[in-house]
């Protein structure tokens, strides 16, 4: 059951700590869709209702590999576009807001004609499917928070390492060092995320969160909303998630995932994937769609 707050344990499902091999984009179909700024790169796979996932700072579709195909064989279609200034989808970043990252989120879901869809943001991408689901109501059925971040802030320590990250001058050690710090359990291989950062693209979506208004996207409009939290996030404090749920109360279901960190997505896929599934199953058999 997801009523309440749960615990995910990873020992008792399959994928364990690693990583699965996702594979490539085979079998995911590609369009370009024309969002306010340019184009928008958007891959899909799947027949079903739609779910559409929004990555993490400075990150692309392809973490939304496994998931996706988890989706599909679910029976669900999996969405991803590609964020601003990443593959195909070449707005300009200049002076974007979150605003206008919201818009291109809800530009796809009108031009695919897939609304109201199930929107699932990781980390930063919470942010942005929270603000799409306060601006643009009608295209969203529920919501989904991995690593749900935004009031209590991180340590100094936390927030160093979230830095060096995007350090364009570390070298591939301490690079990885700080993906390690920031992003994954202590039991967890950070190797995995050693690449698929896009530094220039995570500024200019920092400095869009730096002028926001929390009071805005916060409670994600009306929308129901599920929160899977890494118990060990050290850059989105679990606090946040308790905070969050306690404040929206029937609408909103907690999952604490074990041996996690911020990164969530390759340390524990198939906990990740099994409890979305449970999830928007319990739904489908409550919501008309």
């Amino acid at each position: 059951m997801l009523d309440g707050v749960t615990h995910a344990d990873p020992t008792s499902q399959a994928g364990g700590h690693s990583q699965p091999d996702a594979g490539s984009w085979d079998g995911w179909s590609t369009v370009t869709v024309v969002g306010p700024a340019g184009p928008i790169e958007v891959r899909s796979v799947g027949d079903g209702p739609a779910v559409l996932m929004v990555p993490s700072l400075g990150r692309g579709a392809a973490d939304f590999l496994h998931l996706g195909r988890s989706l599909s064989a679910g029976g669900y279609r999996a969405i991803v576009p590609e964020p601003r200034g990443i593959g195909g989808s070449t707005g300009s970043l200049e002076g974007v807001s979150m605003a206008d990252l919201a818009g291109d989120t809800a530009v796809v879901i009108e031009a695919l004609g897939v609304g109201p869809a199930t929107l699932v943001g990781h980390a930063f991408g919470n942010r942005v499917a929270r603000l799409v689901a306060a601006l643009h109501p009608g295209q969203v059925e529920s919501v989904v928070l991995l690593a749900c971040g935004g009031r209590v802030p991180a340590a100094p320590e936390h927030r160093a390492a979230l830095r060096r990250v995007f350090d364009v001058d570390s070298s591939p050690e301490e690079h990885l060092a700080a993906v390690g710090a920031a992003f994954f359990a202590p039991c967890n291989d950070a190797s995995v995320w050693a690449g698929g950062w896009h530094p220039v693209v995570a500024h200019h979506q920092g400095r869009a969160v730096a002028d926001d208004d929390i009071e805005v996207w916060w409670t994600a409009g009306l929308a129901d909303v599920l929160v899977l939290q890494p118990a060990d996030d050290v850059v989105a404090l679990p606090a946040n998630a308790r905070s969050i749920v306690d404040l929206l109360g029937d609408r909103a279901s907690l999952v604490v995932v074990a041996d996690a960190g911020h990164a969530l997505l390759p340390e524990q896929p198939q906990v990740v994937a099994d409890t979305l599934l449970e999830w928007l199953r319990g739904r489908s058999r409550r919501v008309p769609r």
